[in-house]
């Protein structure tokens, strides 16, 4: 238990410090991330402290989170060059006028949730996206963090369901199953919840009224977006899609008179604006591989499978596993990928269907990363739209919404084929 103790201590200095001051701003994330992390150096034992550090470097320099800071640091380049030729605004004065004010909050969220399942992965549609969707916010008024929750609830849509996404292949492969047939059973699990959000939305959105767009739409700096959404669409890798975005920004900037220092400059702010978001990816890394090391999870996985009774517990147990594993690695694709096997175990041993402990798996896992402050889908939104992270999960809908049809499913025993 002491293991999981530097997980404790982020969240009580940062979300209920946070709470209870009513002011998201006054802890820094930074300064909690780098308190815990000292902590969960300090109580590591048996090894020295060279030797811990060593450890806590390991984490931060894990394949998975280099690869998040190279998808920072272009996509800072790629908002901020996009913003400096007009890129942005062009495509919020397009979106005004081709969806009625009323509908803006549920065209958001159906553009989210298609281009997640197209693209495979949560982090590229809130790089696409989140920059469209505060312009929108800053021409009607929206608050900016719930515009922003409307973006990061839709991604995880289809970070859940889509074939080509890292959860779903690490649930079916660990699961030994069909990715369709776990399709099929994630659909009807999940569906209620995303038709309810969009309804919300539609109502929510029926007061909406933006101020008349009388700017002619300058159509040639909108090619930037199409290019990264037309290539996220065709299943290119996010890095690729960036790489494309930043040189059609650069090529659209050059030719609609965007000064050449002028482009290159603001994306070195767009980088160095992503400095903070690394930092914390990098502290996240190091603090949770420590508690991986000191036996958190194996702790967890213990605890959770030892008193496992009838197949409802042992869903239940498994939907608590992989959620408890999320937590502590704040990256849903491995926690899948640590919980797997032990669910597969406990799947064999209580005879439940593969199909729907697959769905479970990519559903909880999807549902927590989707609403705890220190995720990178969160940091990245809320570092795109300069909100606090803690702002935007006060404001999502979908996630929260998914997580209980989850457990629903499980407890009515639902869909009652699989169960």
């Amino acid at each position: 238990m002491k293991a999981l103790s530097p997980l404790a201590v982020f969240l009580c200095l940062y979300l209920v410090v946070s709470l209870l001051l009513n002011d998201f701003y006054k802890m820094p994330i930074t300064i909690a991330f780098l308190v815990s992390s000292c902590y969960a150096i300090l109580i590591t034992r048996g090894i020295k402290l060279e030797e811990r550090i060593h450890q806590f470097s390991v984490g931060a320099s894990n394949k998975n989170i280099l690869l998040m800071i190279w998808i920072f640091i272009m996509a800072g380049a790629f908002a901020q060059g996009a913003k400096a030729i007009g890129a942005i605004d062009a495509t919020v004065n397009l979106t005004l006028q081709i969806l009625p004010d009323n509908l803006l909050l549920a065209g958001i969220f159906i553009a989210a949730c298609f281009v997640s399942v197209s693209v495979g992965t949560s982090v590229g549609t809130i790089v696409a996206l989140t920059p469209v969707a505060v312009g929108l916010a800053q021409k009607t008024g929206i608050d900016v963090a719930f515009i922003t929750a409307i973006v990061v609830g839709g991604s995880f849509f289809g970070d859940n369901l889509s074939f080509i996404s890292d959860t779903t292949i690490a649930a079916t492969r660990t699961q030994d199953c069909q990715m369709r047939d776990k399709f099929k059973v994630n659909l009807q699990i999940i569906l209620p919840a995303a038709l309810i959000v969009l309804g919300i939305y539609i109502v929510q959105g029926s007061s909406i009224q933006a101020s008349a767009t009388t700017q002619n739409i300058e159509w040639i700096k909108v090619i930037p977006y199409l290019v990264v959404l037309g290539t996220a669409i065709a299943g290119i890798n996010v890095l690729i899609v960036l790489l494309l975005g930043i040189i059609a920004t650069g090529i659209v900037g050059l030719a609609t008179g965007t000064p050449l220092f002028g482009w290159i400059g603001a994306m070195s702010q767009g980088i160095i604006g992503m400095g903070e978001l690394i930092i914390i990816t990098l502290l996240a890394g190091g603090m949770l591989e420590l508690i991986r090391y000191n036996g958190g999870i194996d702790y967890i996985i213990q605890a959770l499978t030892k008193r496992v009774n009838g197949k409802r517990g042992a869903e239940l147990s498994i939907a608590a596993l992989v959620s408890i594993a999320n937590l502590c690695t704040a990256n849903n694709t491995i926690a899948i990928i640590t919980a797997g096997p032990i669910a597969r175990g406990i799947s064999m041993k209580y005879h439940l269907d593969k199909r729907k402990v697959a769905s479970i798996l990519d559903t909880f896992s999807c549902f927590i990363q989707g609403i705890i402050p220190y995720g990178a889908q969160m940091l990245m939104a809320a570092s795109l739209a300069m909100v606090s992270p803690l702002s935007i999960v006060g404001n999502l809908y979908y996630p929260f919404c998914m997580g209980i049809c989850a457990i629903l499913a499980i407890i009515l025993r639902f869909p009652k084929k699989y169960s």
